[in-house]
């Protein structure tokens, strides 16, 4: 069953989401390499043709895509070779062998690195929420040519979290109507702290990446993936959260004290006014935040 966006609102300038999502796809290229499972994994690579830039990889959250990084992934190809990764299971990448282990998601995205990223190259990787928990198990399978993990609002960690509403799942069967307003609710819950920081793209991403989410990071998460493989990270480890992240507030010390306990360096950014989305929702301060931290 095709989903129907015609609900979701449209751009300032008339267009609807689809069609701007799709003019900043256009100054990519799409890529699919094999990720040792049989199937593909679907990258969308900016700013690699320009120069020898430093690499750099982002790890988008559960339920999502490369689309999570969209205010980001421009701006930052002016000065990296940008990476940003469907992750199996999620996006237009095929799943893992099992869509409940963390263990089979990186194993699927290392062989992909490895038939991507030069061998010769080191580079940086930013995750976001499952991104993060990620990122965290493909540094005990790299080495040092891995040399900076950025977390924003990672998931899996066995920290104190608030009790909030739950989610609502979206269905292709239901109309426009009940789709476009059920996501909206679900990313005022989880994703973006100000309400009116949700847009017509915000909600079609919404709509389109839950629908088709076949890798369970939920689950992942709650068993505090991340948390159980951090002891073995000798990457170094730098945070972006925002303020309100839904998944942290009013608890953020807590985290930094994990990581700190790990790595007596870890340096915690935390971002005014803004949610766990806090690319999105706070996207220039980010930006700018993840440039000078890579840059270092």
């Amino acid at each position: 069953m095709s989903l129907d966006f015609s609900a979701v609102p449209r751009m300032p300038d008339g267009r609807t989401a689809a069609e701007h999502i799709d003019s900043v796809a256009a100054l990519s290229q799409a890529v699919r390499v094999p990720m040792g499972n049989g199937g593909t994994m679907m990258w969308h690579v900016f700013g690699a043709d320009q120069g020898n830039k430093p690499i750099l990889l982002l790890f988008h959250g559960g339920s999502g895509s490369w689309i999570h990084w969209i205010r980001n992934v421009v701006p930052l190809s002016q000065h990296f070779a940008v990476y940003a990764a469907d992750l199996p299971g999620l996006g237009d990448s095929d799943p893992p062998d099992d869509v409940r282990d963390i263990w089979s998601v990186t194993h699927c995205v290392k062989t992909a690195m490895d038939a991507l990223i030069p061998g010769d190259r080191d580079f940086a990787i930013t995750g976001f929420s499952f991104g993060g928990m990620v990122s965290g198990h493909v540094a005990t399978l790299v080495g040092d040519r891995l040399r900076r993990i950025v977390l924003v609002g990672a998931g899996g960690l066995k920290a104190t979290r608030k009790a909030g509403p739950k989610l609502r799942k979206l269905l292709p069967e239901m109309t426009p109507e009940v789709l476009a307003t059920e996501a909206r609710r679900n990313l005022e819950i989880l994703m973006i702290h100000d309400p009116a920081n949700v847009d017509g793209v915000a909600v079609h991403m919404q709509i389109l990446n839950t629908t088709r989410a076949k890798t369970r990071s939920r689950e992942m998460g709650q068993a505090f993936r991340l948390s159980e493989v951090l002891p073995r990270v000798k990457t170094p480890l730098t945070g972006i959260w925002g303020e309100y992240d839904s998944t942290t507030y009013p608890h953020i010390q807590e985290r930094i004290d994990l990581f700190r306990s790990l790595q007596p360096d870890f340096e915690m950014n935390v971002i005014p006014e803004a949610g766990h989305w806090v690319a999105y929702e706070a996207a220039d301060v980010f930006n700018a935040k993840l440039m000078d931290i890579l840059r270092r």
